[in-house]
């Protein structure tokens, strides 16, 4: 049975050399645990049903899954009680000993995760993962050795790479230069949302225009560019105020809004609910 590394949302151990694989039987974790993630982390549900919430958004459980959990975010797993597969977790220390080049699909899958936070694989690609998974579980498993972490993340690399093609993330539609430019974006992202929310400064940032940013991530994703940024402001919004005891005006400075009523009109357009009314709906049950 898989054990939860984190028990606590307040909790954050460090994964021992920034990398476990294990295989699940039972529980993936304790029903309505909380758990605030400092690593990345691939579940694979071969057989089994239930449900996990990601962030606030809640998705079924079901045989020939795949769930992409990205560091930071917030999630909780119920009535799991009869899954078969495996959890895979890496810190990001770890993919720094992979590849240069694999850090293409990881910008991909992890740094904008909530378009992809689930995938339904066909019989073909399941089988190509689990049997992939089970090499790395069983390499995990031998004693350690000169470059075992070189390994490890050499079978990661090809891992993500199977991933992303699984989710036509990798399009072969597109030049490779504009994947290279819409990753690079993604990755700008995830690390400047709190500094700024405009999209042509993160055009300026690529060394382009703010209409080639907009045509590029409607052709790669289908979404506006702005709808990234904004995506990244409301997941951790939530986070906070689900989270944390911050005040609501702490929070809109910490995401660098300009006033806390700006912060709450744009989050009310987004999720239909003002921070104050967010936030009460856990208070409620206890959370």
């Amino acid at each position: 049975m898989h054990t939860a590394h984190i028990l606590n949302i307040d909790i954050n151990p460090a994964l021992r050399n920034s990398f476990s694989v294990e295989e699940i039987s039972g529980q993936l974790s304790e029903d309505n645990t909380l758990r605030r993630i400092s690593f990345n982390e691939l579940i694979l549900i071969k057989n089994g049903y239930g449900t996990i919430s990601i962030d606030g958004a809640v998705y079924n459980i079901t045989p020939h899954s795949l769930f992409i959990i990205s560091k930071g975010q917030v999630y909780t797993v119920n009535d799991n009680h009869h899954l078969e597969g495996y959890v895979l977790q890496f810190g990001d220390c770890f993919w720094e000993k992979t590849p240069a080049s694999a850090s293409n699909c990881k910008a991909v899958l992890f740094n904008d995760p909530s378009g992809h936070q689930q995938i339904q694989l066909n019989k073909q690609d399941e089988e190509t993962l689990f049997s992939l998974l089970t090499t790395i579980l069983d390499e995990f498993r031998i004693p350690d050795y000169v470059n075992k972490a070189d390994a490890l993340a050499a079978y990661l690399k090809i891992l993500m790479i199977k991933v992303a093609n699984i989710n036509n993330l990798l399009h072969t539609g597109h030049s490779t230069n504009e994947n290279k430019t819409y990753r690079q974006y993604l990755e700008l992202v995830s690390q400047e949302y709190r500094n700024t929310h405009e999209v042509t400064d993160y055009a300026e940032k690529l060394g382009i225009s703010y209409r080639q940013l907009a045509d590029l991530c409607k052709r790669c994703s289908g979404r506006r560019a702005k709808d990234i940024i904004n995506g990244q402001l409301v997941a951790e919004a939530k986070r906070m105020l689900q989270f944390s005891s911050k005040p609501v005006k702490e929070i809109s400075y910490l995401l660098n809004f300009a006033t806390p009523y700006q912060f709450s009109n744009f989050f009310k357009k987004e999720t239909q609910l003002s921070p104050n009314e967010y936030r009460t709906q856990f208070v409620k049950i206890g959370i």
